[in-house]
């Protein structure tokens, strides 16, 4: 077999183009962003026939309809999901015959109720190789909590028994290809590296040398922080995503009808350029998300659901940044400002800029009363945070800027500039402030010696 590692490094994971014999292929756990998979097929003069899934989804829109609607594909699902749409139903235990490589279903529950992983072998292989989707990734498993509360033990308890039997009959050599990796907040893992071996997981992933109890009692302590948009994508995925066509691609706006769009009731104004050219200009009230590989991530998180969006771009081709708004379920576009910020400003409509200052300029602000704001995650303050920060994740954020301290300005920093950036932007949505914004954040810091 020859498999294609599709990563992406934004959300933590990876799915696999596998070729299964001469001239066709399956895919495994794609996202919404399909055209690289299709266009990956082509490249290697592959029919894609088959769509396996190991789980419904928390963290993506699924890209398995897609798919299926673009090559005929056959869409595989647990039979324990009873997801709403045609599919073929998949059991554990059972045995599917995909050309000359034969594919076995394992009941892998724990990161999901109906979560399977598929052992594929091919006559010609040494050893099987592993999807494991979340059941088992590098150094970790995913989560246990994502289908609510009320099933954490349950499921943390099968997680358990998933990693102590459920690939114990499997050789070393086995390659490991999980769906979830490090920096995915559906999985707590320490690899920087995707993919791996049984071998080398025997041999280091803590979770599978503990006991019962120590894992029940303190891995789901480990679990990284849940963004807001996960609680609707399981049911998205349960259902059946719309097709990419039947998606509105947003009309570009003049500037005083995109003033007049982003007055309505439900519209957000999203700006995806670089930091710094949101802060040297932008319109008062759009919310600044770098286009970057977190972008659904933070769009997602910070974004209501129901939201019809405007878009202030850059250099970012729009089909890709509505392919990223899409992979997290926006789907509602009122425009984007034609002509960019330029055509802005010659209309003569208001601006606003963000403040930036590098490390080695804070004194006179911190002397004057400044207050930092870290909105950094939990485990990041383990590198050390500015004296007297208040720590606010940017997640968080939203809800808590009513709470920040008034009267004196905000100095607000992440890890690079980045996420600081967006913080900035929804202080200044909620009048919060003034704001300025630490130029390169606590990197910048540190190398300033600050610390």
């Amino acid at each position: 077999m020859n498999v294609r590692l599709f990563r992406d490094r934004g959300l933590g994971n990876g799915s696999y183009l596998v070729r299964i014999a001469d001239g066709r292929a399956v895919l495994v756990d794609p996202d919404r962003r399909t055209r690289r998979y299709l266009a990956a097929a082509e490249n290697r003069n592959l029919e894609i026939v088959a769509v396996l899934e190991t789980h419904l989804h928390a963290d993506f829109v699924s890209g398995a309809l897609e798919i299926r609607a673009a090559t005929g594909a056959e869409v595989y699902e647990s039979a324990e999901a009873g997801v709403s749409f045609p599919h073929r139903p998949v059991a554990s235990g059972e045995r599917l015959d995909l050309g000359e490589v034969e594919v076995e279903a394992l009941a892998t529950p724990g990161h999901a109720p109906e979560h399977l992983s598929y052992v594929f072998r091919h006559p010609g292989d040494a050893a099987p190789v592993l999807f494991s989707g979340g059941a088992l990734i590098v150094g970790g498993a995913a989560r246990t909590d994502l289908s609510g509360p009320e099933l954490t033990e349950h499921l943390t308890r099968h997680a358990y028994e998933t990693l102590q039997h459920a690939f114990a009959d499997l050789p070393g050599e086995t390659p490991l290809m999980p769906t979830h990796g490090s920096g995915s907040f559906c999985s707590t893992g320490s690899g920087t590296e995707h993919t791996s071996t049984l071998a080398e997981e025997r041999a280091t992933n803590p979770l599978l040398s503990m006991s019962d109890h120590t894992f029940v009692e303190s891995w789901p302590a480990t679990f990284p922080r849940t963004p807001a948009y996960f609680s609707r994508m399981r049911e998205v995925n349960w259902a059946g995503p719309r097709l990419r066509n039947d998606i509105e691609m947003p009309r570009p706006l003049a500037p005083e009808a995109f003033a007049d769009a982003a007055s309505e009731p439900g519209s957000i104004v999203v700006d995806v350029r670089d930091p710094g050219s949101y802060a040297e200009a932008h319109g008062e009230g759009a919310l600044a998300i770098p286009f970057r590989d977190s972008f659904p991530t933070w769009l997602g998180w910070l974004v209501p659901a129901d939201a019809r969006l405007l878009l202030v771009l850059g250099d970012d081709p729009l089909d890709d940044v509505v392919d990223s708004c899409a992979l997290v379920g926006f789907e509602r576009f009122m425009g984007f400002l034609d002509g960019g910020i330029e055509a802005w400003r010659e209309a003569g409509l208001p601006v606003r800029s963000l403040p930036a200052i590098g490390a080695e300029d804070t004194v006179p602000w911190l002397q004057m009363g400044a207050q930092p704001l870290d909105v950094r995650e939990p485990d990041e303050l383990e590198r050390g945070t500015v004296a007297g920060a208040v720590s606010v994740p940017l997640g968080d954020l939203p809800q808590a800027a009513g709470t920040l301290p008034t009267g004196r300005p905000l100095l607000v920093y992440c890890a690079s500039g980045m996420r600081s950036t967006t913080a900035a932007s929804l202080l200044e949505r909620a009048g919060v402030g003034p704001v300025v914004n630490l130029r390169g954040g606590y990197g910048a810091w540190q190398e300033a010696g600050r610390d």
